[in-house]
């Protein structure tokens, strides 16, 4: 086992920068450019995330400054940035409904921790054990949830009697309240959030450089005021909500939740979410950035990094950090090449944090709701859903499976159970290509299958040959217990050919011990042929190779039947 070294899991790419001293003005300049570009592109989705996780914009900005520095920071990666994501919003709105506030401080505390612990024992490559169609199917549930919770203000509903509508957490409960109350729809909030939609996707044929969204709430934020101020239209924006933005925002007070084995054990399931959403939403980013820039991330320090970011930012008042794939394409298509530019970022919104939070109380709600919607749309993949739909049907009861529970329960449970299905369609698959089967009358004298025209060997009716195909695991393990029992005859040897078997697991050891002992009891001789090493230290480390003896286990079938042959003959 390779020792451990802190270096070779948590190596933050800023710090690599620093000491190979290859930092230049004209690199911090692109840097410098980007991080403005992203933290202009940053100010309304951090602003949006935070509303519709139930919390503040203050502290949705909180966290895409907090949050992002420290990504940027310690993280693995050249240009990601760190922030709170759409994905989040619906974890963050459950936790926050059954445990508070605090339980989410707690909660998210917790998740920073596993997710240090992942990258310190070296599972940043988790993504690749995670089943795409499980993948695709909780991020088009989210995409789809997304949606659901932003119809109330990107039409304008009210309640019939005049009221705001209060919405419930629960699915069909949400969406039967819409239909109940879809008559007091505001045609004028209903234009600002289709014109949002309109301008975000029609803006990328003017340029690329600066996504739509950002245009769309400037310019209607601006009709928005002018039909307020000039027309006396009553379109619901932030400053209507969190009046308190008009007078300046305050940082807030760093607070510190008791922290307890109760909380702990109470909060594991929704901290577990959180880590592993974070794990695989930002390992999913870097991928992306690799991809575009040619680089290649560390993806355990990327995970540390995230870890970090995510303990230090509750006690800040801020929400669940992960990496952002739209913000950190906008970082890359602006130029930006080394984590400074996630910096600048951060020290952007710091200052628009301070001294422009007044002017954010005149968005409009529907113009965020227009927003959220585009991004839920991006994050969708439903083209990639539709076509996961022609794979084989195990894939797509995994896929449809998380996806319903997703929308219908929530992740966890969609994750749990997308996870289980999958492992048990995995060893389906594996014992449909694992076999044993009894050879018979004659055998080739090679190991190796590929070999053909090679001399073959008379089998006495004396001796049983099994050839074991596959892993021999639980899955196949009771198959031996089947062939065994339809055999009428006795023989003196059995021989149990391993060479095509990779890996047995303790089932596979208990049966097979099962085997021997049966054997033993009718006076036959079990031995093993073919047994590749990694199998042979499993059997020695399980004492299964000192009870049947080293004289019994041969690594090619001729010596395996030589011995057999002798003691038929003996």
């Amino acid at each position: 086992m390779n020792k451990f070294s802190l270096k070779e899991v948590f190596s933050p790419k800023l710090f690599q920068i620093v000491k190979d001293k290859s930092y230049s003005k004209e690199l911090f300049l692109q840097d410098f450019i980007a991080g403005i570009v992203v933290g202009i592109v940053s100010i309304p989705l951090a602003i949006a995330f935070g509303i519709a996780s139930g919390v503040s914009p203050q502290q949705g900005l909180i966290t895409a400054i907090i949050g992002g520095f420290i990504v940027s920071l310690l993280g693995g990666s050249n240009v990601q940035i760190g922030g709170p994501t759409g994905a989040f919003i619906i974890v963050v709105v459950g936790i926050i409904s059954e445990f508070g506030f605090t339980g989410l401080i707690i909660a998210t505390v917790i998740g920073g921790i596993i997710l240090v612990v992942m990258g310190l024992f070296r599972l940043g490559d988790i993504i690749k054990f995670m089943p795409y169609p499980i993948i695709v199917g909780f991020t088009s549930g989210i995409a789809f949830i997304l949606v659901s919770t932003q119809i109330k203000d990107f039409f304008g509903l009210t309640s019939i009697s005049g009221e705001e509508l209060v919405i419930p957490s629960d699915f069909f409960s949400k969406w039967q309240l819409y239909f109940e109350n879809f008559s007091t729809i505001n045609p004028f909030v209903t234009s600002i959030s289709v014109l949002t939609i309109v301008i975000s996707f029609s803006w990328s044929r003017v340029t690329k450089k600066i996504p739509g969204s950002i245009v769309a709430i400037i310019l209607l934020t601006l009709v928005t005021f002018i039909l307020k101020q000039y027309f006396a239209i009553d379109i619901p924006t932030i400053g209507t909500k969190y009046p308190e933005l008009i007078g300046g925002s305050p940082l807030p007070k760093a607070s510190a939740p008791p922290i307890n084995l109760a909380s702990i054990g109470l909060l594991l399931r929704p901290a577990l979410t959180i880590a592993v959403l974070c794990a695989i939403e930002s390992l999913l980013s870097a991928m992306v950035a690799d991809g575009a820039t040619g680089k290649k991330h560390n993806s355990n320090t990327e995970l540390i990094g995230q870890g970090l970011a995510n303990i230090v930012v509750p006690f800040f008042g801020g929400i669940p950090v992960t990496g952002a794939i739209a913000r950190t394409m906008t970082n890359i298509n602006n130029g930006g090449k080394t984590p400074v530019a996630g910096l600048v970022n951060a020290l952007f919104l710091i200052l628009v944090f301070l001294f422009l939070m007044p002017l954010i109380a005149y968005i409009p709600f529907a113009s965020l709701a227009g927003v959220l919607c585009v991004v839920a749309y991006n994050m969708s993949e439903w083209r990639t859903f539709k076509g996961l739909l022609n794979n084989p049907i195990s894939d797509v009861i995994v896929l449809l499976t998380t996806f319903f529970l997703t929308v219908i329960f929530d992740l966890t449970i969609a994750i749990e159970v997308g996870l289980l299905i999958a492992a048990f369609s995995f060893i389906k698959r594996v014992m449909e290509t694992s076999s044993i089967k009894v050879i018979e009358n004659e055998i080739k004298r090679t190991e190796n299958p590929e070999e053909e025209n090679i001399e073959k060997q008379k089998i006495s009716k004396y001796i049983e040959v099994y050839e074991i195909d596959g892993p021999f695991f639980f899955g196949v393990a009771n198959k031996f217990d089947e062939i065994s029992y339809a055999i009428k005859t006795k023989p003196k040897v059995r021989i149990i050919r391993m060479r095509n078997v990779p890996f047995i697991d303790s089932t596979g050891i208990k049966n097979l011990t099962n085997l021997y002992n049966k054997s033993k009891k009718e006076k036959i001789q079990v031995i093993l042929s073919g047994v590749v090493p990694n199998v042979y230290h499993t059997l020695e480390k399980s004492r299964f190779i000192d009870k049947l003896g080293k004289e019994f286990v041969f690594d090619h079938i001729t010596k395996a039947m030589d011995k057999a042959n002798e003691i038929v003959n003996s």
